[in-house]
């Protein structure tokens, strides 16, 4: 057969028993390495690499066939490959920038150090390498290799694309297995990091400081979701993961910080899918004497500044193209549901009316049938709206019974100074004028304390603290969460969130 000939793909409990078989045969070649040799590849410490396969590629493609160069590398990686010729030995090297051919000669390493790289080194093994760069006659960037030291000993199987290595499950579980088949996987990683970098360097440069409140609390605030339970033992207190850190941010504020963000870890106890992880990466900013209009702007740059920092302002998603570089669209929940589905709920009176009409749109389903027109209103937006709204659009002037940390619009006090941000039919951010009366506070922590008695889990907790906190005296402040996860995926045209987050949430096999 050819080796060009197509491979059966296996399941992955084949996959398994065939891995387990090699890891078998590689346990006993380990022991009699040792026993043999009496060589332990799991001693060594430490390789002074200098080069890595990056710089070697940056320094050296000048070379034309057939030339080599006599500068002395010292770099180190995985062998992704072997292709043993006798005399010869070809083999592909990989580390974290690159990958790169290797060529080991007899009459280059000796007898002795040749047979060993025979007898006992195997693909996915890590090597130290001391060679000089060369170009094949076939034109290859190569290191011909003058010595070399096993410096640990993989005793599992490289992956294989054709068996198994594209089920996103397995990759999913398996991330170091899929780091080291895929590099472009290690690439979106890259990009997610340079991505979180831009965003600090953008608001450290408005002078905001990068702070850290509580992921453990005996109150899950901030948002309207579900929280993850857990338990205290000695303290004796039922306590809970963070849903969102915007509470204690607006603490801060109360006290004086001026300008604060946080980047890190919320857990919301909801489903997962292609948008979902229970456990995901948000950043949350707070600026003192400013509004929910500021806030859209930072957005902008925020977002801009992102795209920046891992290529062009015009990026694609899932074959979706969306220019950055244009100013984002502003328009009201009112107008942007006038738009799609005919209805004025500038004109709907009742709560009663507003649910004949959802009735009417085909959400008699959705119904409990004691929802307000405010509650309507937000339904027909979600249904009808979201997902039409592919290029950057902030949607602004929320229900204030849906927005309970959120300043009311004066001129209409049943609706707020609070904006969404949506790209690709999916919601980015999150931001008000921050609520900081604490009368009207507390009147709308007792409405949601009762939505949560009626049997609304999402319903947001009474916290005390907070407005004790803001009786103390909040500045006027704008504040606003990004979701980065969803981000990122935006920015690196990822499928999905499992895609940019390493270790995604998984249920157990």
């Amino acid at each position: 057969m050819g080796s060009n000939v197509e491979k059966p793909e296996l399941t992955a409990p084949e996959w398994e028993t065939a891995d387990n078989e090699i890891v078998r045969q590689r346990k006993d070649k380990l022991q009699r390495l040792r026993q043999e040799e009496g060589y332990d590849p799991y001693v060594v410490e430490k390789w002074a690499r200098r080069d890595t396969l990056e710089s070697v590629k940056e320094r050296f493609d000048r070379l034309q066939p057939d030339e080599t160069d006599d500068t002395i590398l010292v770099t180190a990686g995985r062998l992704m490959t072997i292709r043993r010729q006798g005399k010869s030995t070809f083999a592909d090297l990989a580390d974290e920038t690159e990958r790169m051919q290797l060529y080991f000669q007899i009459n280059e390493l000796g007898e002795s150090s040749y047979d060993f790289l025979k007898k006992w080194v195997d693909t996915g093994d890590w090597i130290g390498i001391v060679g000089q760069p060369c170009r094949t006659r076939r034109g290859e960037l190569t290191i011909l290799v003058k010595e070399y030291k096993l410096l640990s000993k993989a005793l599992r199987p490289l992956p294989e694309k054709w068996h198994g290595l594209t089920d996103t499950e397995i990759r999913y579980r398996r991330r170091y297995t899929d780091l080291i088949a895929n590099p472009e996987v290690r690439d979106v990683f890259r990009k997610r990091a340079r991505i979180l970098s831009s965003i600090r360097k953008t608001l450290e440069d408005h002078g905001t400081l990068e702070v850290e409140t509580p992921t453990l609390s005996v109150l899950a605030g901030g948002a309207n979701a579900r929280p993850f339970k857990t338990f205290h033992n000695s303290l004796g207190l039922e306590m809970y993961l963070r849903i969102a850190p915007e509470l204690y941010l607006k603490r801060l504020i109360v006290g004086m910080m001026g300008r604060v963000y946080e980047i890190g870890k919320s857990f919301r106890n909801e489903g997962i899918s292609t948008m979902h992880n229970p456990e995901f990466t948000m950043m949350e900013v707070y600026w003192a004497y400013a509004d929910y209009e500021v806030m859209m702007d930072l957005a902008e740059e925020l977002i801009r500044n992102a795209a920046l920092a891992i290529g062009p302002l015009r990026i694609e998603w899932q074959g979706s193209s969306v220019d950055l570089s244009l100013p984002f669209r502003r328009v009201t929940m009112l107008d942007i549901v006038q738009e799609c589905t005919g209805v004025d709920f500038r004109a709907v009176t009742s709560d009663e009316e507003a649910r004949a009409i959802a009735v009417e749109k085909g959400l008699g389903g959705e119904l409990k049938g004691s929802e307000s027109r405010f509650a309507v209103l937000n339904l027909m937006f979600e249904t009808f709206c979201e997902e039409t709204l592919t290029n950057p659009t902030f949607v602004m002037g929320h229900p204030t019974e849906i927005s309970p940390l959120s300043k009311r619009d004066p001129a209409n006090p049943d609706y707020t100074h609070r904006f969404e941000l949506f790209m690709y039919g999916k919601e980015l951010a999150n931001a008000f004028s921050e609520l900081n009366d604490p009368l009207d506070q507390r009147a709308r922590f007792e409405d949601q304390l009762r939505k949560k008695e009626a049997g609304d889990d999402e319903a947001h907790v009474f916290d005390e603290d907070f407005i004790n906190a803001i009786e103390s005296g909040l500045p006027p402040t704008g504040g606003m969460g990004v979701g980065l996860d969803r981000l990122v995926m935006f920015l690196t045209d990822s499928r999905s969130i499992r895609d940019v987050i390493l270790f995604p949430t998984m249920r157990p096999r």
